[in-house]
């Protein structure tokens, strides 16, 4: 019976790192290893791509702050990634829009345990961007998200 669960156990750790080795972090060699994203991610399966989702529930009610609104948007990518099997570890890539690239950085220390405890610790290749208006008035950040999900 051991012999069997020492099997299994086996089983489970290669498919455990075969979903792992489906995203590979691109490091160029001498650069200075980024905190808090990749600079470059691939993989090879199924990809999942999201709209633009934004910090309100799901009864389209938004979230108060800017910091709450980035941890209900996380939450929304999670949800929608997980109506196709994915998980957060699958994501390729995040592209965030925000209204004010000042109350990002002076948002970081809040954001650092929000980011992680809804994603983890895995931190694909990143974008953000400044923008003037989002099509939700009351949105102070949307975010797009990536993935790919192991065949």
């Amino acid at each position: 019976m051991s012999a069997f669960r020492t099997a299994e156990n086996r089983q489970a750790e290669t498919k455990a790192q075969e979903e792992a080795d489906v995203l590979r972090i691109l490091q160029p060699s001498g650069w200075k290893k980024p905190k808090g994203y990749a600079n470059g991610v691939m993989g090879r399966g199924t990809i999942v791509l999201t709209g633009g989702l934004v910090g309100w529930d799901a009864d389209q009610r938004f979230a108060k702050g800017f910091v709450p609104q980035v941890e209900q948007t996380l939450r929304n990518i999670v949800a929608v990634l997980a109506e196709a099997g994915a998980e957060s570890r699958h994501i390729a890539r995040l592209t965030w829009y925000v209204r004010s690239i000042e109350t990002y950085r002076n948002s970081l220390k809040e954001l650092a345990p929000v980011y992680r405890t809804v994603i983890g610790t895995h931190y694909p290749a990143m974008a953000l961007l400044e923008v003037t208006n989002l099509v939700e008035p009351e949105a102070l950040v949307e975010i797009e998200a990536t993935a790919i999900l192991p065949d």
